[in-house]
């Protein structure tokens, strides 16, 4: 793929993660993304084969991003400092009210069993490796996986009540919950 190409697909995934984040990956039209990413939609085709191939793609990359950054997250930390660490980050306000660089997995989630199966093996594959990146040892990993659940779960609500005070009450009782 040639430097223009591939800066090109580059805006299209950029304003698909952006679309995901916003709006999940069904509601997003070609035209929508391809609008955001200033283009126009005839030249789609020549970089994905499908809106759910963009999606997916998009959905993967921003799942990819969000491990990485747990992995610069204290590494050194036991699993229970890291999983309050990454709490005190993932249920902040800050991060319910960003638009960009969010976790996608809130707006996404209701939607996954109305897209095609990668999809929710792009899912179980980031919460198989984040519940190892948070686990200290194989006997903490259901505790790890709980937390995460709470974590995505108080995240979601707290997103679907937008900025409020119950919204706000959702993040602390959430993060006072993760052990």
């Amino acid at each position: 793929m040639n430097d223009k190409k591939a800066l090109t697909r580059e805006r299209i995934l950029q304003a698909a993660s952006s679309a995901l984040i916003a709006r999940g990956p069904v509601e997003p039209s070609v035209n929508d993304v391809m609008g955001a990413a200033g283009l126009t939609v005839g030249g789609f085709y020549a970089h994905f084969d499908s809106k759910d191939a963009l999606m997916l793609e998009a959905f993967k990359a921003l799942l990819t991003r969000r491990r990485q950054a747990l992995e610069d997250l204290g590494t050194e930390l036991p699993g229970q400092e890291r999983r309050a660490l990454l709490a005190a980050f993932y249920l902040s306000r800050k991060h319910r009210d960003v638009e960009i660089q969010a976790c996608p997995i809130p707006s996404t989630v209701g939607e996954l069993s109305r897209l095609p199966e990668p999809f929710r093996e792009a899912l179980a594959e980031h919460i198989e490796l984040m519940t190892a990146q948070l686990s200290a040892s194989p006997e903490e990993a259901d505790i790890a996986l709980a937390d995460l659940a709470l974590m995505l779960g108080g995240l979601a609500l707290a997103r679907a009540l937008g900025p409020s005070d119950l919204s706000d009450r959702v993040l602390r009782a959430a993060k006072r919950a993760v052990r």
